[in-house]
């Protein structure tokens, strides 16, 4: 993202104390788009769950705009500077969440001359493709950070994920990932990282949740998750009693989340349907676990 952003308008919060909010704050009952919910359970029960608008409590209708504001950003995102011939293209930043005071703030990224500010990506060892790598990756722009959509959608996963006591009872780290896959020509496939069924690793707390925000003039993209166990392989090397489910997300908003811990989840390649000049998958990604004390 290109920005360095004022702690106020970085932080949607209700001050206990105050029955108005700061400015550029935003108490809970003047949300708009996202109703008051608790999440459907899904989740809690099975480990993973297919999440629409409707699920979520997100009113589309009135949020039209903000879809429109997001999508076009997918327009503009930078490629992925690890791996420029993958046909990825990406922005990542960090936000906190305090449950016990409804606080929601962006964490302000690093200064970049390239990119203008970025954040660091580590997945540890779970990524086969870049094994304990800490990638820097360009930042959530100020406007994306400020996105009604974009802050409903984070609500919206945040109350599917607090029936996990360890949200509940210390600051909460979200990983906030825009991801496009994009083919050109039909020689071109673009790949998400890593191919392959993964969890994304660290805490037993750790959910993952992904909303399509477009899709267009392409084959492929299909979703599997799996049993913990089937992590490292491919959905076709799979028994069927080892698959949870397959599905391809095929509208705005249409997505899904996972307890990390309780199953394995893949994205296949995409490629570019025929009679088209070009095509894309935009995919909104919220990633949700407990801070970890360092001291």
């Amino acid at each position: 993202m290109d920005r360095t952003p004022h702690p106020l308008t970085a932080t949607d919060a209700t001050s206990p104390a105050s029955p108005h909010p700061a400015p550029g704050c935003e108490s809970a009952g003047s949300r708009l788009g996202v109703a008051e919910v608790t999440g459907t359970g899904k989740l809690r029960r099975d480990g993973y769950a297919r999440l629409g608008a409707t699920d979520l409590g997100i009113d589309a209708d009135e949020l039209a705009g903000d879809l429109a504001e997001l999508a076009r950003a997918f327009e503009h995102l930078p490629r992925d500077p690890h791996a420029p011939e993958s046909n990825r293209f990406r922005r990542y930043s960090h936000a906190v969440y305090l449950s016990w005071t409804d606080e929601l703030s962006f964490i302000p990224g690093t200064p970049d001359d390239e990119y203008g500010t970025v954040s660091e990506f580590w997945q540890d060892e779970h990524n086969p493709e870049f094994p304990d790598a800490r990638r820097k990756l360009p930042d959530l722009t100020p406007d994306l950070r400020d996105n009604r959509l974009v802050r409903a959608i984070i609500r919206a996963d945040l109350a599917e994920a607090l029936w996990l006591e360890q949200l509940r009872t210390a600051p909460v780290y979200l990983a906030v990932h825009m991801i496009r896959l994009a083919v050109r020509d039909r020689t071109q496939v673009a790949v998400s990282s890593p191919n392959c069924l993964h969890q994304d690793g660290g805490s037993p707390a750790l959910c993952t949740f992904a909303h399509l925000v477009d899709r267009r003039n392409i084959t492929g993209g299909e979703n599997v998750i799996a049993v913990p166990g089937c992590a490292g392989r491919q959905p076709d090397d799979l028994a069927p009693e080892e698959i949870h489910a397959r599905f391809v997300l095929s509208e705005p908003l249409d997505g899904y989340g996972v307890h990390d811990h309780s199953v394995s989840h893949y994205v296949a390649p995409v490629h570019l349907a025929d009679h088209a000049d070009s095509g894309h998958r935009d995919i909104f990604i919220v990633g949700i676990a407990p801070f970890t004390p360092g001291l």
